[in-house]
């Protein structure tokens, strides 16, 4: 505790800065005491060993900034030079008292030192050797010279300790803030690795499941008829080579930038879902899509949401509905944007559907989907809702709305 001490204290320029001063006031009040002593008392025995003395402690004293600057200074040699310095000073003293006033630096010196108790016991011995050194000065009990010392130190060494315990809990506080502030980022990496793992789970569950999906489908339909009709199976094979291109199309450009392969070449949101209708069109089901009012340029992040739920809703249409017709329609609001996706299937009871876990929608494998999921989740981070109408044997409608900001439609971006 006590290095650490030092190495804040070190750090610390205003403590510097008074270190410097202290430091200062002792050379000038023990320059100011031998000059004192040498004019009251001219030609003395003693002078001598007064002014070696007073040489020596300099000197020693001197040590001061060798001694805070090393790298990893040793408590022994520094609580041996304190001793040293505090036992020239009381020889001093005893030999001249008017030196008693340098010990208002060296107080100052203990109490950054040393432990608080040997801090204290330390000031209690100056002050008895300045109190007696200024009585003998005075040559009576002058009241004054007995009780301002103590009271002077007693003062200054509460005004220190409490110094240093607001400076002990100020650097607490901050290592505090700066672990809390390290945490919290550590919670927000995390927060973000399972964001962006939430946002690949449903990019391929939109993309490349439903194709390999599509795909097992087209492939087993060409297994059954493979030698009944020979036509129709090559015309499964070619569908799901089809599948297969737009899957892999799909996978390059999620190494690319996660982008939906039919909005990558600057095509724009009705495009892509009449495309993404006349794709999903087969014999038995039926796909058409239609726009009302007049669409206006999105930011790329809306059009590849509203894809990318008519995507994952037409997946499920074609899985699980057993429809023959679906319908897109994208209406344009000057405040919101709506797509809605009705099919004429089986349809379900929504609130078997749930709203937090995976919908459970039967499947070939047994397996749950995540259609319903998902959708809501790009909603949630696009800020749009999700409203589903369905009862068994009725069909079902899906509605996805995303309200608009008016600064997303004054900018369209231009196209080559």
């Amino acid at each position: 505790m006590a290095v650490t001490h030092r190495q804040h204290t070190a750090a610390d320029p205003d403590a510097g800065w008074l270190g410097a001063v202290m430091h200062t006031a002792f050379f000038v009040l023990l320059g100011a005491s031998l000059v004192r002593f040498l004019i009251r008392h001219p030609g003395e025995p003693r002078t001598p060993w007064i002014i070696a003395l007073s040489a020596a402690l300099a000197a020693l004293y001197v040590l001061v900034p060798a001694l805070r600057t090393r790298p990893s200074p040793r408590r022994p040699a520094r609580l041996a030079w304190l001793v040293l310095v505090v036992g020239g000073w009381v020889v001093l003293v005893v030999l001249a008292p008017s030196f008693a006033w340098c010990a208002v630096p060296l107080l100052y010196t203990g109490l950054r030192m040393l432990p608080p108790r040997a801090a204290v016991a330390l000031v209690a011995l100056l002050t008895v050797f300045v109190v007696a050194a200024q009585l003998q000065l005075a040559g009576w009990a002058d009241p004054n010279l007995l009780l301002a010392p103590p009271a002077v130190a007693a003062v200054a060494t509460a005004v220190f300790v409490h110094m240093q315990r607001q400076s002990a809990r100020q650097r607490a506080l901050i290592d505090d803030l700066v672990r809390t502030r390290r945490d919290l980022a550590a919670t927000e990496r995390r927060a973000g690795t399972l964001a962006e793992r939430q946002r690949l789970a449903m990019e391929i569950h939109d993309t490349l499941a439903q194709g390999l999906s599509s795909q097992r489908m087209l492939l087993q339909a060409a297994d059954r008829v493979w030698e009944a009709a020979p036509d129709r199976a090559r015309g499964h094979v070619h569908a799901a080579a089809a599948v297969a291109e737009r899957n892999l199309a799909e996978a390059r450009r999620f190494v690319h930038d996660l982008a939906p392969a039919d909005l990558a070449d600057g095509g724009s949101l009705a495009e892509a879902l009449h495309t993404l209708a006349a794709r999903e069109s087969t014999g038995t089901l039926t796909v058409r899509c239609h726009i009302e009012g007049t669409p206006a340029a999105l930011p790329e992040r809306i059009e590849a949401t509203l894809l990318r739920i008519a995507q994952g809703a037409l997946a499920n249409v074609r899985e699980h509905a057993a429809a023959t017709t679906a319908n897109l329609t994208l209406t344009c609001l000057d405040d919101q944007i709506v797509l809605d996706v009705a099919d004429d299937g089986r349809g379900f009871a929504p609130e078997q559907a749930g709203t937090g876990a995976p919908a459970r929608q039967a499947s070939d494998d047994g397996l749950r989907g995540h259609g319903l999921p998902a959708i809501r989740a790009r909603l949630r981070q696009a800020g749009g809702t999700l409203t589903i109408e369905s009862a068994p044997g009725e069909g079902t409608v899906l509605s996805a709305s995303i309200p608009l900001d008016p600064s997303d439609t004054l900018n369209p971006p231009e196209h080559a």
